[in-house]
């Protein structure tokens, strides 16, 4: 028994002139794509396999295979860096998630009038994260601080929040939820306006308390917005910059220096290219990878996501 022929359709004058459109239309974006993130992402790589050393011009960038990243793995400045990044994210994350979704709760509220709750989700989001850092800095400082201000209130001793590798570390903690709790504050809120109200009348007439409703419906209803937000924040996380340079610069010592802080110093401050890039690199994998395994979670349990 012979197969049927595949009888493949001949496009048209007109459906050839629509298609040639299509990809002119989606030419700029690809030529923009390329430009702005696979150039860039591939010259990175590039110089994270070169020695380049604005310091030693002279020697020119030879190819040196995977020095730099040799170098990296056994640097404890860099796992020291990576240490302090790891709990940045294991804080902030969940930190900035419990603060978000409480707002998003309050914010979700009846209230009469509800742009000023919203404008106060808002304002953290909009302001620059090196200003959030430092007004945080302000209010941390030892002697003008609005923090030991409250603490001489009350009675107790002003601490030294910045100079104290510890208590720098909580500061920083404070700041970033204060700072992120408000965008998965967003997100969530988002999330609870698509939960239909008909739920919780027929739990309120099933005699479910609010602690009830909260865990049954809200909670299995808010699934998608919380991994989304879980995704976008651990990626930011990963790459915390701004307001521990902003606050500490890294200090005391390297106490709160976290690894786009260390990229930084090697790329900016000693000058070295292709270590800098390696360390980038290596962030770039990390980022990668974490994005992956909440994206595979997802996909292998897309009901229990999506309920």
């Amino acid at each position: 028994m012979s197969a049927t022929p595949v009888v493949r359709h001949r496009l048209t004058k007109l459906e050839r002139a629509e298609q040639r459109l299509g990809w002119a239309l989606l030419a700029p974006a690809f030529l923009l794509l390329v430009g702005v993130v696979l150039y860039p992402v591939v010259e990175l790589i590039n110089q994270s396999f070169r020695f380049n050393q604005l310091t030693m011009p002279w020697m020119g960038t030879p190819f040196i295979g995977f020095d730099n990243y040799t170098k990296a793995l056994g640097d404890p400045r860099f796992w020291h860096a990576t240490l302090n990044t790891l709990i940045f994210i294991i804080v902030t994350v969940p930190g900035a998630v419990i603060v978000g979704l409480g707002l998003a709760l309050l914010a979700n509220k009846p209230f009469t009038v509800k742009w000023p709750v919203r404008l106060g989700l808002l304002l953290p989001w909009a302001l620059p994260l090196v200003f959030a850092g430092l007004i945080f800095r302000w209010f941390f400082e030892y002697n003008v601080g609005l923090v030991n201000a409250v603490i001489k209130m009350f009675g107790g001793q002003p601490l030294t929040w910045l100079s104290d590798p510890t208590l720098a570390m909580i500061g920083i903690f404070v700041a970033i939820i204060w700072k992120t709790s408000s965008f998965v504050a967003l997100v969530l809120l988002a999330g609870l306006q698509t939960i239909p109200k008909s739920l919780y009348e027929a739990a309120e007439v099933d005699g479910a308390s609010s602690w009830q409703q909260f865990w049954e419906i809200t909670l299995p209803m808010l699934r998608p917005a919380i991994v989304v937000a879980l995704i976008f924040r651990t990626i930011t996380a990963i790459q915390t910059f701004d307001i521990p340079y902003a606050m500490t610069n890294g200090g005391p010592g390297d106490a709160t220096e976290t690894l786009a802080m260390y990229i930084h110093k090697n790329t900016i401050d000693f000058l070295d290219i292709g270590y800098g890039s390696a360390l980038a690199v290596l962030m770039f994998v990390v980022s990668a990878l974490v994005t992956a395994v909440y994206l595979r979670h997802t996909q292998r349990n897309p009901a229990r996501v999506a309920t």
